[in-house]
C-alpha cells in the first residue's frame, strides 16, 4: 500500500474510532437548543471535541509510546494512576454508552428486544475485532468509515437543503462555554490518548519502524480526521438548529429520548421513511468502531504493563466486554449522568497533558508539567464537587476564580502555573 493511501486509511480509522454514540447524538440537540446561536455553540464545541483531540494525536506522533508517556514528566506514579483511571472510565462509560445508543435507536424500535440481548451480542462482536487487533485499522479505515461518512453527509446535506431554516431562540446563557462543556461528553480528548496509542501499535504491527515516517503519517492522518470531525460536527449542529421549527421534541422526555427523537426526525425529514433504517445503520456502525477502539486500547495498555503478555491482553479484552454488557443495559441518559463527575475531574487533566505534550520542549520541562497539573487538579475540585451536588460548600469561592461560573475554573490557574514555572526556569538560568 502506498504512503498516501495508507495515510488516508489511517485518517479514516482515526475518525471512526473517535466518532461514536455521543458524537452522533449530542450535536443535533445542542444545535436545536442553541437555535440562532448555533455558530457560537459550534465554536465552543470544536475546542474540546476537535482541536484538543487532534492535538492529542499530534502529541502521540511526537511521543510514539503509550498513554503513560503523556504524564510521566509529572511522576511515574501519577502517570500510572492517571492511565488506570482513564482506562477504567473508558470501559465503564463511553464504551457501554455505544451499546446503549445502538439499542435505543437502532435495535429496540424495530425488534423490541431487551438491552441485555443487544449488549451481549454487541460486545461479543467487539471482542472478535479486539482479538484480531492487527487488522483493526485497515478494516475500519477501508470499509466502515467510508460508509459512515457517506450516510452522515447524506443526512446533513439533504437535511440542510430541505429544512425551512427557521431557528428557535437560544436557550443558553453563554453558548460558547456550553459548547465547550458539551464537548466533554464526546470523550474525544480522552479518546485521543486512548485510540492514538491503538493506531501507533497497529502501525508497528504492520512493520512501520521509521520514527519520522510514522510521525509524518500520524500527523497528516490526524489533520484529515480533525477536518472530517469539524465538518460533521458543524453539519450536525447546524442541521439540528435549522430544523428548530420543523421538528418538535417533547420537553418532558429524558435527554436521551429527546436526542433519539430529534435524530430520527431529521433522518426521516431528510431521507423519507428510509431514513429510519439509514439512521439505525449509522448508529450501529459509528458506535461499534468506537467501542472496538476503546477495548483494544485498554487491552494494549495492560498487556504492556505485564511484559507484553498476550494472556493479559485476552483477559483484559474479555473483562472490558463483560463490563460493557453489564453497563450497556443502562439507558443513554443514565450513563451521561454517571459520566459528568468523572469528566469534570479527568477531562481538565487530560486537556492539560495534551497541551503540555505539544508545546515546544523547552516550555514543557518536568517542573512545568508538575506545577500545571497540580494547579489543574486543585481547581478542578470545585467543578467536581458541584457535579455531585456538593457545590454549595465552595460556592463562596466562585467569585474569586475566573471562569468558575462556567465550570472552567481550572483554566486560569493552570495557565498561571504554566507561565510561573517557565519564568522560574528562565530566571534561574
Amino acid at each position: 500500500m502506498n504512503t498516501t493511501k495508507e495515510t488516508l486509511v489511517t485518517a479514516f480509522a482515526l475518525f471512526s474510532l473517535f466518532f461514536g454514540a455521543g458524537n452522533l447524538m449530542l450535536p443535533p440537540l445542542l444545535g436545536y437548543q442553541a437555535g440562532v446561536d448555533w455558530f457560537w455553540v459550534t465554536l465552543g464545541f470544536m475546542v474540546t471535541a476537535v482541536v484538543i483531540p487532534i492535538l492529542g494525536i499530534l502529541a502521540h506522533a511526537r511521543l510514539q509510546g503509550t498513554m503513560y508517556d503523556f504524564g510521566k514528566k509529572v511522576s511515574p506514579a501519577f502517570s500510572t494512576v492517571y492511565c488506570i483511571l482513564v482506562y477504567l472510565i473508558s470501559i465503564t462509560i463511553p464504551s457501554p454508552r455505544t451499546a446503549s445508543a445502538t439499542h435505543e435507536i437502532a435495535v429496540h424500535p424495530f425488534l423490541g428486544s431487551s438491552p441485555l440481548i443487544t449488549s451481549s451480542i454487541y460486545f461479543a462482536l467487539v471482542l472478535v475485532f479486539v482479538l484480531n487487533r492487527s487488522k483493526i485499522v485497515g478494516f475500519i479505515g477501508k470499509f466502515l468509515t467510508p460508509l459512515i461518512v457517506v450516510i452522515l453527509l447524506a443526512v446533513i446535506g439533504i437535511g440542510l437543503i430541505t429544512s425551512d431554516g427557521i431557528m428557535n431562540t437560544s436557550s443558553f446563557y453563554n453558548p460558547i462555554s456550553k459548547g465547550i462543556l458539551e464537548g466533554y461528553q464526546t470523550f474525544d480528548a480522552i479518546g485521543a490518548v486512548v485510540v492514538g496509542a491503538v493506531v501507533i501499535i497497529s502501525l508497528n504491527l504492520k512493520g512501520h519502524n521509521s520514527f519520522e515516517a510514522k510521525k509524518t503519517m500520524i500527523r497528516k492522518s490526524g489533520f484529515i480526521a480533525g477536518l472530517g470531525l469539524l465538518l460533521i460536527y458543524a453539519g450536525l449542529i447546524s442541521v439540528g438548529s435549522f430544523f428548530g421549527t420543523d421538528i418538535k421534541i417533547d420537553d418532558t422526555l429524558s435527554g436521551d429520548m429527546q436526542r433519539a427523537n430529534l435524530l430520527r426526525g431529521i433522518s426521516i425529514a431528510s431521507l423519507g421513511a428510509f431514513g429510519n433504517k439509514v439512521l439505525s445503520i449509522l448508529i450501529a456502525l459509528a458506535c461499534f468502531t468506537t467501542a472496538v477502539g476503546i477495548v483494544t486500547g485498554t487491552a494494549d495498555y495492560f498487556k504492556g504493563l505485564f511484559k507484553n503478555s498476550q494472556k493479559v491482553y485476552l483477559i483484559t479484552g474479555v473483562l472490558s466486554c463483560v463490563i460493557g454488557v453489564v453497563m450497556g443495559q443502562l439507558n443513554f441518559q443514565s450513563i451521561i449522568v454517571i459520566a459528568v463527575p468523572a469528566l469534570m475531574f479527568i477531562y481538565p487533566i487530560t486537556i492539560v497533558l495534551i497541551l503540555l505534550n505539544v508545546v515546544p520542549e523547552k516550555l514543557g520541562s518536568a517542573l512545568v508539567f508538575k506545577a500545571t497539573v497540580i494547579a489543574t487538579i486543585i481547581f478542578s475540585i470545585p467543578d467536581f464537587l458541584g457535579s455531585i451536588g456538593l457545590g454549595k460548600s465552595i460556592a463562596e469561592l466562585q467569585p474569586y476564580i475566573p471562569f468558575s461560573r462556567f465550570s472552567l475554573g481550572w483554566v486560569f490557574p493552570a495557565f498561571l502555573a504554566f507561565i510561573g514555572a517557565n519564568l522560574k526556569i528562565h530566571f534561574k538560568k
